[in-house]
């Protein structure tokens, strides 16, 4: 099953009806009357959705629905709230009660049984893909990477594209007042405009631009580029037409309003929207930030062993499949040692800082650098002959002596700093297809035979490269 849904109702025949259809739809559906702690409900069901019903903007249900969002576990479950106004209040007022108090959605009775549906997959889709960002983003603090500090919060850019100027600037005009928000109207071509006037955090698209199914293909195409991708789209419907309605959450809207755009509502709607693409854009930054700290040495920038050895992995694979060469070096920074105990352990930061910033700035884009060691480096080179890589290395130790390398207080001075440099070749003709094993033995004997090339380096008065075939 791909959920567990909650529904919450107070009439026993709703809550069988409710049920029955979505259990139709595969999802393990169940029902409880109101009056009870839905905290409580929730902590013990833990279901993927809820359903609530309310009848007047001051239902139990929506005091329910403010402590579910104030739960830390559970605050950001999806919630949908049904319902037909009572005597007490018209169906707007039901409905932007509902937004205002932290529902994800709101559909009158009698429900819509295929618009209902389509809203859950969507509210679905949205839920696994916040989990799985939090998810990654928990595996990274666990693993000890440090959390940003939160942004300040800029306004929003939204943008507002309708079937015309005016429509557009009627949609602007409900809004003010409303939030500080940046508010664009662009036509269909500036839209999908990388730079016009700017990236856009929400877009406000009508269904219908020139042609029917123009905005829900618009979407379509925002979605699919990578700067407008995570950018919620919330479509604009002439009217009450559940299959079209249905179907632009299934193409990936984030949120409908219907036509006339009333501000308040519109308002809420693009709140709730802005609010859910700023923690997502956060998880996405802290995951993208850990993913970078389990590959990379924090000293020098350059990538640690752990990815430089699954990289040269790949590399190994794609020479196995065109039959070219790819070559190994090792760099050992020499009489490092000698610097740490004159000038401190500052200026060895500093100095590896510099060769490593050296080394990287002299390779092609396509070759990697990592710090495997102390002061150990190794670079990794594709599509490379003997030659070229024993011409690069010997570049390298000139580039590195070259010039002084400033070392901060207290020393004051600066030093010379030179290289040993040992190089093995892989690939090329004859080197066959091999398992995982095979593979990853093979690598090891290249590192091992570049580290004994770079040992040859150092017993032959170090500066100077040697090449694998060469060591002694």
């Amino acid at each position: 099953m791909p959920g567990k849904i909650l529904i919450i109702d107070d009439v026993p025949a709703n809550r069988v009806v409710l049920k029955v259809k979505i259990a139709a739809a595969c999802y393990d559906a169940v029902a409880e009357h109101s009056g009870q702690d839905i905290v409580a409900l929730v902590r013990g069901i833990r279901p993927r959705l809820v359903i609530v019903d309310a009848d007047h903007p001051d239902a139990p249900a929506f005091r329910a629905i403010e402590a579910l969002r104030a739960d830390a576990e559970f605050g950001t479950l999806p919630v949908i709230v049904t319902g037909a106004p009572s005597d007490r209040a018209s169906q707007t007022e039901l409905m932007l009660a509902a937004l205002a108090r932290g529902a994800d959605a709101f559909h009158p009775k009698p429900v819509e049984d295929a618009l209902l549906l389509a809203r859950i997959r969507q509210l679905l889709r949205l839920r696994e893909i916040s989990e799985e960002l939090r998810l990654r983003e928990t595996t990274s603090h666990a693993l000890g990477f440090a959390e940003e500090i939160e942004p300040f919060a800029r306004p929003a850019r939204i943008a507002l594209v309708a079937g015309d100027v005016e429509t557009g600037q009627r949609w602007q005009e409900a809004l003010r007042g409303h939030f500080a928000h940046r508010i664009s109207v662009l036509d269909q071509h500036a839209a999908l405009g990388e730079h016009a006037p700017a990236l856009q955090d929400t877009y406000v698209i009508a269904s219908e631009l020139k042609r029917a199914g123009d905005g829900l293909h618009l979407m379509s195409e925002l979605r699919s580029r990578r700067w407008s991708r995570h950018a919620p789209c919330l479509i604009v419907m002439p009217g009450s037409d559940p299959a079209l309605a249905a179907m632009a959450l299934d193409l990936g809207a984030a949120d409908l309003i219907e036509e006339p755009v009333e501000g308040r509502e519109l308002a809420l709607r693009l709140t709730a929207l802005i609010a859910r693409k700023r923690e997502s854009d956060q998880l996405r930054r802290r995951v993208r930030d850990g993913l970078k700290l389990a590959v990379t040495d924090s000293l020098t920038g350059l990538y640690n062993r752990r990815y430089a050895l699954s990289h040269l992995a790949r590399i190994r694979n794609n020479a196995a499949l065109s039959g070219k060469s790819f070559a190994v070096m090792v760099l050992d920074l020499d009489h490092f040692k000698q610097v740490n105990d004159r000038y401190g352990h500052a200026a060895g930061d500093e100095v590896l800082r510099s060769v490593a910033k050296r080394i990287a700035g002299n390779l092609r884009s396509v070759d990697m650098v990592a710090r495997i060691g102390g002061e150990e480096f190794l670079v990794a080179m594709p599509d490379t002959t003997e030659e070229d890589a024993r011409r690069a290395a010997q570049r390298l130790c000139r580039l590195i002596e070259a010039e002084p390398i400033p070392l901060p207080a207290p020393a004051r001075s600066s030093l010379r700093q030179t290289v040993s440099i040992g190089v093995a070749l892989g690939g090329g003709a004859g080197n066959d297809w091999v398992d995982e094993a095979g593979a990853e033995a093979m690598l090891e004997a290249l590192i091992d035979q570049a580290d004994r090339a770079l040992l040859s380096s150092k017993a032959h008065g170090r500066n100077t490269v040697t090449l694998g075939r060469d060591a002694a």
